[in-house]
């Protein structure tokens, strides 16, 4: 199966809550699922999301937009 990828960045400021919030939006939405997150020290998360391509499809849809 091939995938797309999205890499995120979300920064410090940003509470567990409002993440959880806005990758669901974009799983319910825009068909994205969590593939992994990174915990920095720092408190930004590095979030990688990801999307089956269809066969035969020629453009894919924009990204996520958090």
């Amino acid at each position: 199966m091939d995938y797309e990828y999205a890499p995120l960045r979300l920064p410090a400021n940003v509470d567990r809550m409002t993440a959880t919030a806005q990758l669901t939006i974009q799983a319910e939405y825009a068909g994205w699922e969590l593939a992994r997150v990174q915990l920095y020290r720092d408190g930004t998360r590095q979030v990688m999301l990801r999307r089956r391509v269809a066969p035969g499809h020629q453009q894919p849809p924009p990204g996520p937009s958090i």
